[in-house]
């Protein structure tokens, strides 16, 4: 599928706060039919003293995402891209990761899961232990995934950590912060959210310093627009099959 049918940028740019300038943080939204929270979450992300790039890839959406996107620029710092079609939401953060110009890249959902105000207590672990990665444990936090999806996260975590010799607590976080330049290097094929395990995998395979920090979750169901299924579930574990028999 085309990936990016065409970018827009504007003009002006959200400064960090000097406390913690460095490293830079650009921050990858893929969106797909958000026309809900979108605005409430760019909001969000924009105020974020920490935050240097904004970049959002609309992948398709046919729910009146993209004119909201559109109408908010002028107000809001950020650079949007444009799938002329769905691809996946992998496929929208290559586009976004390809792109990037800070040092390291978060990735952002555009619902309301997560909360950005985590982004501070992120960049502070990254710079405290010198780590190449930072994740986001929604396990260690308050609001973690309860029922049968949060099961199946733990299920996941624990074969990722079997093939990849890791300890983490929450693989599939959404808050991953990562290093841009690696992020630009890595090989990924992954669709959808097997992602996931595709990029910790990868961040092993370079015996990666990864650090999990404690984040805010606030779940939503799919009557609410979660997009994730069991489906997901399996492309994950085939995924990181497919990468641990290629090593």
């Amino acid at each position: 599928m085309q990936e990016e049918q065409s970018t827009y940028r504007s003009d002006s740019r959200h400064v960090p706060s000097a406390e913690l300038r460095a490293p830079s943080l650009t921050v990858v939204i893929p969106v797909f039919n958000e026309a809900i929270t979108i605005t409430s979450i760019l909001r969000k992300v924009a105020s974020s003293p920490v935050v240097s790039e904004i970049i959002v890839v609309d992948d398709g959406s046919t729910d009146g995402s993209r004119n909201i996107l559109e109408a908010l620029m002028p107000s809001l710092a950020f650079r949007l891209c444009l799938h002329k079609a769905n691809a996946g939401k992998a496929a929208a953060l290559r586009t976004g990761f390809s792109l990037a110009s800070g040092a390291y890249t978060i990735i952002q959902d555009a619902d309301l899961e997560y909360d950005p105000t985590d982004y501070t207590r992120l960049i502070r672990c990254l710079q405290r232990h010198k780590a190449d990665a930072v994740f986001g444990s929604r396990f260690l936090g308050k609001g973690n995934p309860t029922s049968l999806h949060g099961i199946g996260n733990r299920i996941l975590t624990f074969l990722s950590n079997l093939l990849s010799g890791q300890h983490l607590t929450d693989m599939e976080t959404c808050y991953k912060v990562i290093r841009s330049d690696w992020l630009k290097r890595f090989r990924m094929s992954a669709e959808r959210f097997s992602f996931e395990p595709e990029v910790t995998l990868l961040l092993a395979r370079r015996r990666a310093r990864i650090i999990e920090v404690p984040i805010i979750y606030n779940g939503r169901s799919h009557s609410e627009g979660k997009k994730i299924g069991l489906r997901d579930a399996f492309h994950a574990v085939a995924t990181m099959i497919r990468l641990a028999l290629s090593r």
